[in-house]
């Protein structure tokens, strides 16, 4: 079993990440229905929240159905990030967040997200000030580092965990990858395996099949593990990873007609969430993935893309249905 602070999650638990224009209220609904054991929302400007800013403040948004879940801010200033973190306490998550891993160049270039691992002791010095702020546990999300030169995270983990925060997950790229190349798993285990580390662990990068999330759990040693850019277009990879590490084999793949009935569903959470033609628009950027591999979808796939009446949708999903009857 894992614990941060009060909060229990199984063992060998699954945590959806936090990502911008992905991790929305609808997507967390689809993905908690595939066994997501914790979830992050989006990440969140502590400059915005602090100036009531609606993009950021309607983040705050959780609801109990969606627990356990965490609510993460980024920025660069730590008198913002105090007061911010307060703000977001108010909306009674089960954890504050801190985004130290965001790579994104706007982000990381002011100082925040990734950009705090060029100022380590700004870093430990903000987070310390944050869990000092809020009465409820603080965990940070970070990298390697921020280059090659720079993968320090055995020494970064020490000291975050001495500001008193309950639970680190580590991506395992540096800032300079973004997220190219392969995640290095062997510093996340590394910092796992560290006697002085006795906070939970949780592991993040790559994690797109079942023996991939076996082989973090086995030969890492990991706690947790974190899924992303997996989840997106693919939220039952939950429920996949969960019945590979119970069962030993891997579950039989969705049919068409499933993920046809999973769109329609998260279409009309979308819609109900968020009206037109927001629910409509921001829906688009998941069709491609949930009918990834169909031979000759190219036409279907445009109309998906371009449609804003949402019967018409429906109607689409109803053809791709009867198209694929596989």
């Amino acid at each position: 079993m894992l614990k941060i602070s009060g909060l229990e999650l199984r063992d060998r638990p699954l945590l959806l990440a936090p990502m911008e224009d992905v991790t929305d209220p609808s997507f967390r609904y689809i993905c908690k229905l595939f066994g997501a054991d914790m979830m992050f929302t989006e990440f969140i400007s502590s400059d915005g929240l602090i100036r009531d800013g609606k993009k950021s403040l309607v983040k705050l948004d959780i609801s109990d159905d969606e627990r356990p879940i965490g609510i993460q801010l980024y920025g660069h200033i730590p008198e913002a990030m105090v007061e911010a973190a307060k703000i977001a306490a108010g909306a009674k998550p089960d954890v504050i967040d801190i985004n130290y891993g965001c790579p994104v160049r706007k982000i990381a270039t002011r100082g925040a997200g990734a950009g705090m691992l060029c100022n380590i002791p700004m870093m430990v010095e903000m987070t310390s000030a944050i869990v000092n702020a809020v009465n409820l546990p603080v965990t940070v999300k970070t990298r390697l580092g921020w280059d090659e030169n720079s993968k320090n995270i055995v020494d970064i983990a020490e000291r975050l965990q001495d500001t008193g925060i309950k639970a680190i997950t580590i991506h395992g790229r540096t800032r300079a990858q973004l997220y190219k190349g392969t995640a290095d798993w062997t510093l996340i285990g590394a910092v796992k395996n560290n006697p002085r580390m006795k906070i939970p662990v949780i592991g993040n990068g790559d994690i797109v099949s079942p023996a991939a999330a076996r082989e973090a759990f086995d030969k890492y040693g990991v706690d947790g593990i974190m899924i992303g850019r997996g989840a997106i277009g693919r939220p039952w990879i939950f429920k996949e990873i969960r019945h590979y590490l119970d069962n030993g084999e891997e579950m039989e793949p969705l049919t068409v007609k499933e993920k046809t009935e999973l769109a329609r569903l998260h279409l009309k959470k979308s819609l109900e969430i968020k009206g037109e033609p927001r629910g409509i628009y921001e829906m688009r950027r998941h069709y491609c993935h949930y009918f990834k591999g169909l031979p000759d979808f190219k036409e279907l796939r445009m109309k998906l893309v371009t449609i804003n009446e949402p019967e018409q949708i429906f109607s689409l999903l109803d053809e791709i249905n009867n198209r694929y009857d596989f």
